[in-house]
């Protein structure tokens, strides 16, 4: 197992690097950088641009170096744990993501406990009750969350808030504790504005993990041994929860490394629609802005998730299943 985690750990250091220098170039391909894009408004506007400023500004952000070595600069400071300096906020990237890596961090994990606990219950009653009301209905139900797309759903929901209870269902937090040390008021208040985006960010991951368990369940509940056990007389619910349930359960550990960057990404417009603190927010204004090493600094956040994800997932998977041996030998 050592042996596994360290060969795990090594094979993640060069693809980590590949992914940021993918990262980097997805990021340069558009035509001009922050600076130009800057320029460009301004001359919209009207206003004037001094040349000599704008040289100096070239200098201190390193743009006027070549690609390879902008990307190379980068990356060591990736290493050293410098993110850079925000062209768009002309502050460092670290404390530009700090406090929002925070609250991201606080919804997707309260958004994947969700997804699995409503999953978990969902999928297993209407796998062992096929095809009768209960089943129908959440089938009916799944498909509903699997076409409305989240953004569409927090505009519902913000709606209805607003025209059945006067109350505003906007941000991940009161006004008040904006821009202010965390606090037990502050972290309660997030609670309290939480329920709303897990609700709709995980809604389209729950439909579809219920539709997997129920599919795998159903396929286990068929198999030779699970009619054998039933014929040698075990209760019902011990046969359920000790086998099929138990191997059913794969795709709910098998999904770790990508619903963690999902979750991430797929808030982006939510945040949005329901004005969250989060990252999903700032990344979008980062690439609007072609601000390249605040974009640069989320997407490799969600590259770490993901390979963190996988391998938090194959260890578990190991653990839950003995049908899967991670050093490849079936001896």
């Amino acid at each position: 197992m050592l042996i596994y985690i360290a060969r795990r750990i090594l094979v993640m250091i060069p693809t980590l690097l590949i992914i940021s220098a993918v990262v980097f170039v997805i990021i340069q391909l558009p035509p001009g950088d922050f600076l130009e894009t800057q320029i460009a408004e301004m001359q919209s506007r009207g206003e004037a641009v001094d040349p000599s400023r704008i040289e100096a500004l070239r200098r201190q952000y390193g743009l006027d170096q070549p690609l390879w070595r902008q990307y190379l600069e980068w990356t060591f400071g990736l290493l050293q744990g410098d993110f850079g300096q925000s062209f768009e906020h002309n502050r460092p990237v670290s404390e530009l993501i700090g406090e929002r890596m925070v609250l991201t961090l606080v919804v997707t994990m309260a958004t994947i406990i969700f997804i699995w606990v409503v999953s978990f219950a969902i999928g297993t009653y209407t796998a062992t009750r096929q095809y009768g009301l209960g089943d129908n209905f959440a089938t009916f139900m799944g498909y509903i969350g699997l076409a409305t797309p989240n953004f569409l759903l927090a505009l519902i929901l913000m709606y209805l808030a607003n025209v059945w209870f006067d109350i505003s269902l906007g941000g991940i937090m009161d006004d008040e504790f904006r821009n202010q040390p965390w606090s037990w008021a502050k972290a309660w208040s997030v609670f309290q504005h939480l329920w709303i985006p897990v609700i709709v960010i995980g809604t389209s991951g729950t439909a579809g993990m219920i539709r997997r368990l129920r599919a795998n369940l159903l396929d286990e509940l068929q198999k030779q041994y699970v009619v054998t056990g039933r014929a040698k007389g075990l209760p019902p619910r011990k046969l359920l929860w000790k086998y099929p349930l138990r191997v059913s359960l794969n795709p709910f550990i098998a999904d770790i490394g990508n619903i963690l960057p999902e979750v991430v990404s797929g808030s982006a417009i939510v945040a949005i629609v329901l004005n969250l603190d989060i990252s999903g927010r700032m990344l979008l204004r980062a690439l609007e802005a072609q601000d390249m090493f605040l974009a640069g600094s989320f997407l490799m956040f969600l590259a770490v998730l993901t390979v963190i994800g996988t391998l938090l997932s194959d260890l578990a998977l190991a653990a839950l299943d003995p049908r899967i041996r991670l050093g490849g030998s079936t001896r």
